[in-house]
């Protein structure tokens, strides 16, 4: 691979990391020892220090996905499209966590995830019509923010 499209994965998957893991580290950290400590979670809760590793593996995966699609010989239309979806949806990402952890919006924060999911799903598909690998790689944020959107609500639930 030359240098040039080393430096443009090294830009995807930065891209992810800043949007998705630091400007949402921004928002939940100050949050989780205070507001976010007081909650009611339900039994199947993971620690807390599980969430970090999981985000930062998922965004790499993200930032590789969207290279892929981004490399690929797909008619500059189709490609824009999916590319254009997927940065919604990872805006969408990134909307999450203030919504949930600075605004302490519950209900609001598991419409959004639920958006968030419908979002991550029409970008596999998209990804699929072009890059079977890119599609596939979304697949474990997939599973996550389904059990984040699970979690969300059982959150909501308790602390309505």
């Amino acid at each position: 691979m030359s240098n040039a499209k080393w430096l443009r994965l090294f830009g995807w998957v930065l891209m992810c990391l800043l949007v998705g893991g630091l400007l949402g580290s921004l928002f939940t950290t100050p949050a989780i020892p205070t507001w976010y400590s007081t909650l009611v979670k339900p039994s199947f809760q993971p620690p807390n220090w599980l969430f970090g590793p999981v985000w930062t593996i998922l965004y790499i995966l993200m930032g590789i996905s969207a290279f892929l699609i981004w490399e690929s010989g797909a008619p500059k239309k189709v490609k824009n499209t999916a590319i254009i979806i997927f940065l919604v949806q990872l805006g969408l990402n990134a909307l999450w966590s203030p919504i949930f952890f600075t605004l302490h919006m519950l209900l609001l924060a598991l419409v959004e995830i639920i958006i968030l999911w419908i979002a991550i799903l029409i970008t596999m598909i998209k990804f699929y019509r072009i890059s079977k690998p890119a599609s596939i790689l979304l697949v474990p944020y997939f599973l996550w923010v389904s059990f984040a959107s699970f979690l969300s609500f059982h959150i909501w639930l308790l602390n309505k």
